[in-house]
């Protein structure tokens, strides 16, 4: 169904984590450590990274953020899976820009289903007989998503989301002007919750707000977030730079 990429440098976890991935149907790339973890990534066709946060070799947060650097592999989802389970841990890990973030001990089942929404989320469906193309203004500002290519752009410029932050970006503009909560967003756009769960919301919309610039997402205060952004029509026929 999917390649992954796991990074673990416990034999026993990495075999048992593998073995539970391809039993769901997956294929495995595995590694003890952080070299060539990158180049591999590079070179396409990985779908999910699982990463743990201590490697021998280096460190999965600063290998999270070579990737996202990477144009060849910015919108790969990443998950850390590790043994660093404070709040601030994970907080960081997605300001990393990860798409999930578990912590050792784990659930395997819990696991696969995490990787399993994840996918969800990322993959673009099998089949597509036509393009979506949407448009938003807000202050002079003109955001333009492509939903069947999966390319956001402000104001002529790409931007690189990550699977999280697309799937949240969608629902709160799909619902203009209204206020969506954080629960809300952590059930339709990232499918789980836990205690404290709701800052990891809080960082995702800091890092779209980063990107789309602007004053695109209001705060309101005690309940979640607002899309103050006008969708205008786009003209039925695709652009030259689509074609």
């Amino acid at each position: 169904m999917a390649t992954i990429l796991l990074a673990e440098d416990n034999n026993l976890i990495r075999e048992a984590v593998a073995g539970y991935l391809q039993l769901d149907g997956h294929t495995t790339l595995e590694f003890s450590s952080a070299a060539g973890i990158l180049e591999t990534v590079q070179r396409g066709g990985v779908d999910l990274l699982i990463l743990d946060i201590m490697l021998p070799d280096g460190n999965g947060l600063a290998l999270a953020r070579s990737i996202r650097a990477s144009p060849a592999c910015a919108d790969v989802p990443i998950m850390f899976l590790t043994a660093k389970d404070s709040e601030s841990d994970r907080i960081l890990g997605f300001e990393q820009g990860a798409d999930d973030y578990i912590c050792k001990p784990f659930s395997a089942k819990e696991l696969v289903l995490r990787v399993q929404a994840i996918l969800r989320r990322t993959q673009p469906p099998h089949a597509q007989t036509e393009l979506e193309f949407y448009t938003w203004t807000h202050g002079g500002d003109t955001v333009c998503m492509d939903a069947a290519r999966h390319l956001l752009t402000v104001n002529g410029a790409p931007r690189s989301l990550t699977g999280a932050e697309w799937k949240i970006f969608t629902h709160l503009a799909a619902h203009c002007g209204q206020v969506i909560s954080r629960e809300q967003i952590l059930a339709e756009c990232l499918n789980y919750f836990y205690e404290g769960s709701e800052r990891t919301v809080d960082t995702h919309i800091a890092n779209l707000r980063a990107k789309l610039g602007g004053g695109w997402i209001s705060t309101v205060r005690g309940y979640g977030y607002r899309f103050d952004g006008t969708r205008t029509d786009i003209p039925a026929a695709p652009s030259a730079e689509h074609t």
